[in-house]
């Protein structure tokens, strides 16, 4: 999970993809934020920094008052997952609600990238990610244009 990739399934969400299910998987996602945040702190230090952590609640407010807007969507899905950081029953249950999920992500054609190299020793550009296009490799350089005489 990435922010940027919760953040397009709240959006397909929002827009009505997948209908009933995206319906379930909103109630799932605001029953899920407000449930009691149980911090895992075990140092003063970390004390701080999950006393000062957002819930996801603010987020969450902001999205339902505008959830077609990315900016909301994105800081919802980065609250989300510094919570699932900090709390591990929340961890889990946002990845059963990702799971969930997998038909909206079908849908939308988004998931996860695993990037694996193997097979010996690369030499040469390599590129990891999802969906490129235009891409070529061992092209030879364009000529410089000749100057007119």
């Amino acid at each position: 999970m990435d922010p940027v990739t919760i953040g397009v399934v709240l959006l397909a969400i929002a827009s009505g993809a997948g209908e009933g299910l995206g319906k379930q998987l909103w109630e799932g996602l605001v029953s899920l934020v407000r449930r009691p945040f149980h911090r895992k702190a075990t140092t003063s230090a970390d004390a701080y920094s999950a006393d000062t952590m957002a819930t996801g609640e603010a987020e969450l407010a902001a999205w339902q008052q505008a959830p077609t807007d990315r900016h909301n969507a994105m800081a919802l899905a980065e609250a989300l997952l510094a919570r699932s950081g900090a709390d591990d029953d929340f961890r889990r249950a946002l990845e059963s609600w990702w799971q969930d999920a997998d038909p909206i992500r079908a849908i939308m054609n988004v998931g996860n990238v695993a990037n694996t190299i193997s097979g010996g020793t690369q030499h040469g550009p390599v590129l990891q990610g999802r969906d490129f296009s235009n891409v070529s490799f061992g092209a030879a350089r364009p000529e410089p244009p000749v100057p007119p005489s």
